[in-house]
């Protein structure tokens, strides 16, 4: 008979465990201590095994039963659904691990020691500053050109273009150590060429036809003076 959720809550420990079965290898554990874990016992390779899927009441009957038909399909594809637990949480270790933020950081450990003490002390800076506070949290086979542009944006607004300029360099530089190293594929910085703001060049006005005997003549008198420096110069060595 399958488990209800009364007989669930109702269920009291006893001085060893025991099981209350829900059918299809899926049973209920009853600890001395009064938790109560949901299992699996199922074959593979012909041995016996369990699967542990979670305490109940925070894995519910429902899931419980989910997980349980989850685990026949991968047992029918030849999948042990043990091994495919540990893969699962194998993965999502490795995504927390391959953020942004740790790419930078290694990068900048290998880095520092071709750098002088300051540009690493710089360029930490920028890291701690304007770039991991926004995207030091993304995965770095996640991060896309327009997460890194937004950042750029509230680097442009305080009007500091040559730290934004700065900042995509460093960030281009940390995604290509990640390509480099095999943690991503892509690196999105390379496409932002071109989308920053820059300041604005200052062209000296063009100079008018009537103004060129005054230029000339202000060339001539410059070349005096500089004549005269160099005799002066040639005199005092002699």
């Amino acid at each position: 008979m399958k488990l209800t959720a009364k007989k669930c809550d109702s269920a009291k420990p006893k001085d060893k465990a025991y099981k209350m079965a829900d059918g299809g290898g899926l049973y209920l554990e009853i600890l001395p201590n009064g938790s109560k874990s949901w299992r699996l016992k199922y074959r593979f390779l012909n041995k016996e095994k369990r699967l542990v899927i979670g305490l109940y009441p925070t894995i519910t009957m429902a899931k419980a039963r989910k997980a349980r038909d989850e685990a026949k399909i991968q047992l029918s594809e030849g999948i042990d659904p043990n091994e495919a637990k540990k893969e699962a949480h194998r993965q999502a270790e490795q995504q927390t691990d391959n953020t942004f933020k740790v790419l930078a950081l290694e990068w900048h450990e290998n880095m520092k020691s071709a750098w002088s003490e300051k540009h690493a002390g710089n360029v930490l800076h920028r890291l701690e500053n304007d770039i991991l506070p926004y995207i030091g949290g993304i995965n770095v086979t996640k991060i896309k050109a327009p997460d890194i542009l937004t950042m750029l944006r509230k680097i442009e607004k305080r009007g500091a273009l040559d730290i934004a300029g700065r900042c995509r360099q460093i960030s281009r530089q940390i995604l290509l150590y990640g390509i480099q190293t095999g943690k991503c594929e892509h690196n999105p910085a390379e496409y932002l060429k071109g989308a920053l703001k820059t300041h604005k060049t200052k062209h000296f006005p063009a100079l008018e036809p009537r103004e060129l005997p005054e230029l000339l003549s202000a060339l001539e008198r410059n070349d005096a003076r500089l004549y005269a420096r160099k005799e002066r110069c040639i005199h005092s060595a002699v």
